[in-house]
């Protein structure tokens, strides 16, 4: 079995519904992401001959899906009233709403899923929010 990996990180801000602590509060982290891709041979033939996948192009689907997260408040739908998300648009701020609480162990699955969806052979994501906390998905 091959494998291979890459890293990128964005930065967020995002609190947790229904948690009783300091992390129902607003706050920001760096967000680590390593994305692995396996394969059981190496292709054949072309550019990709010898290769799981083109580094080149892992790395820049993985920047790209990162990109879209980066600098934007990451919202649980649901979790905050009509108004108060137009009086943050209204003011400028940029908001991915998410179907699911933003846990780094969700955010590690769906970036797990948008990176398959793609047509990587993702195997594994994990997603730092701290250097010291790591939540990972394994597809």
């Amino acid at each position: 079995m091959y494998e291979l990996s890459t890293e990128y990180w964005f930065d967020s801000a995002h609190f947790l519904t229904g948690y009783h602590g300091a992390c129902e509060n607003l706050h920001g982290h760096q967000w680590r992401v390593t994305a692995y891709v396996t394969a059981e041979s190496l292709g054949e033939a072309g550019t990709q001959r010898g290769m799981v996948v083109d580094f080149g192009v892992l790395k820049r689907i993985v920047r790209e899906e990162c990109d879209r997260l980066d600098h934007t408040f990451l919202v649980e739908e649901g979790s905050l009233k009509p108004q108060t998300i137009a009086a943050l648009e209204d003011e400028g701020f940029t908001l991915t709403m998410l179907p699911f609480r933003t846990t780094a162990e969700n955010l590690a699955r769906y970036l797990a899923e948008r990176l398959r969806d793609r047509g990587l052979p993702i195997s594994r994501v994990d997603c730092d929010e701290t250097p010291n906390n790591r939540a990972s998905y394994v597809v």
